[in-house]
């Protein structure tokens, strides 16, 4: 029986063939740009994480002191007792990591080597870089370029010049792409650095860099002792300390430990993107929220070409129910057509989707998406979409088929075969 309305079905659908197949394309259109807009937004999503990991520090230790203080003394004073508040007004101190080469010492002790990898102190100061009439605003970060270069692999991504010269030479610095770009800086150009309170001082472009984060590229870097001096710091302080650990996705646990153990605030690299997160986090759900209503209005079209084949077929399903077909076989009969039409668009949307995610990401133009500069696009090619996607359009294929389906079921065959005769 299941094969006799598999046939009825076919012919049904290829008797209105130019009907069913504009329907078919209209799910396939619509199933291909929703896959491709969720490849899209959960590729630049990926590849934001991707280069995040591999760029910036998976937690970063900063010169902010976890001292917990009283805000409520009197709620805290015991019954009858005073609570008293002496020398509470203190100049604000700039935020800064003591003693940081003991801290170093402490994540390559036994207890925290297995789980961290790389250890990079750092001073970053906010300055001016001059060059002729050229002068921008950039943050200089002062680090021992050994140690960053296993925290962000800087050494690997040098357009220009070379890490060595930067090692032997005197006030060197890398410059990120955005401020040579902007200031015409070249290797082996002289700039200025001029920052907020003390002596400027000249310096050397050693490299050029280019991460495809644009926070780091439109930085400049510099030696830890340059860092120091330009802020004024001794030798043992430094503004924080990059960490590189073996589980980055993972991470909030261990941040939590050496919170409590340093005493200075740990800040994962979740918790330091967290609004670019959230935005990526509202988008998907807006996007798959697409699909849902996409499929319902694919899903209208597919109910309207089995509406029409209802009223146009109303005799022969007249005559299907006098030979014995019950109500309950011809509301199969037209589901069935209704997951048909709804299968077929959406696969043929699936390969055509392919093709599309293929050309975006072909595309040889360097974009920057949103906190990231990359060449091409970002397409995602999990499978997982193009299954949930499929899947939800054939879903409401067929649920559109019901009600149809329950009007077949519902004709009566005399009065329809008597109406059919005048």
């Amino acid at each position: 029986m299941l094969k006799t309305l598999f046939d009825i079905a076919l012919r049904h659908l290829s008797g209105r063939r130019r009907q069913t197949l504009t329907t078919v394309a209209g799910v396939a259109v619509s199933t291909m740009v929703l896959i491709t807009t969720i490849s899209l937004t959960r590729g630049l999503l990926d590849s934001f994480v991707e280069i995040i990991v591999n760029v910036a520090p998976h937690i970063t230790i900063r010169g902010e002191r976890i001292d917990p203080v009283p805000v409520e003394l009197p709620g805290l004073a015991v019954a009858g007792g005073t609570a008293i508040v002496e020398d509470n007004i203190k100049k604000q101190e700039r935020e800064e990591v003591r003693n940081f080469r003991q801290i170093q010492d402490l994540f390559a002790s036994s207890l925290y080597r297995d789980e961290v990898l790389a250890v990079s102190p750092y001073v970053e100061s906010q300055v001016m870089a001059l060059k002729g009439n050229r002068n921008e605003p950039v943050l200089l970060k002062g680090v021992d370029i050994d140690r960053e270069d296993r925290i962000s692999g800087i050494g690997g991504k040098l357009e220009s010049g070379d890490i060595g010269i930067f090692r032997n030479t005197a006030n060197a610095v890398l410059v990120g792409r955005t401020v040579a770009r902007d200031m015409k800086l070249a290797v082996n150009d002289e700039v200025i650095i001029i920052p907020a309170s003390g002596k400027s001082r000249q310096c050397k472009v050693a490299g050029v860099f280019f991460t495809g984060v644009n926070a780091v590229d439109n930085s400049i870097v510099g030696s830890l002792k340059l860092g120091q001096i330009i802020e004024g710091m001794p030798s043992n302080k430094v503004t924080g300390i990059a960490l590189k650990v073996r589980d980055p996705m993972n991470n909030s646990r261990l941040a939590g430990d050496l919170q409590n153990i340093i005493g200075y605030r740990a800040v994962t690299w979740q918790e330091q993107n967290a609004s670019v997160l959230s935005l990526f986090t509202r988008i998907g759900y807006i996007v798959f929220s697409l699909v849902a209503f996409v499929g319902v209005v694919s899903g209208f079209g597919v109910a309207n070409i089995l509406v029409t084949t209802v009223f146009e077929k109303s005799r022969d399903i007249a005559i299907m129910k006098s030979l014995g077909f019950s109500a309950l076989q011809l509301v199969a009969m037209f589901i069935l057509e209704g997951f048909l039409v709804g299968l077929a668009g959406a696969l043929a949307g699936g390969v055509l989707a392919v093709g599309s995610i293929d050309l975006f990401a072909s595309i040889p133009v360097e974009n920057a998406q949103g906190p990231i500069t990359k060449t091409g696009f970002s397409m995602s090619r999990n499978p997982i979409y193009f299954i949930y996607v499929i899947g939800v359009t054939v879903f409401i294929s067929t649920i559109a088929a019901i009600l149809p389906s329950a009007k077949a079921a519902r004709l009566e065959p005399v009065k329809v075969l008597r109406d059919s005769s005048l």
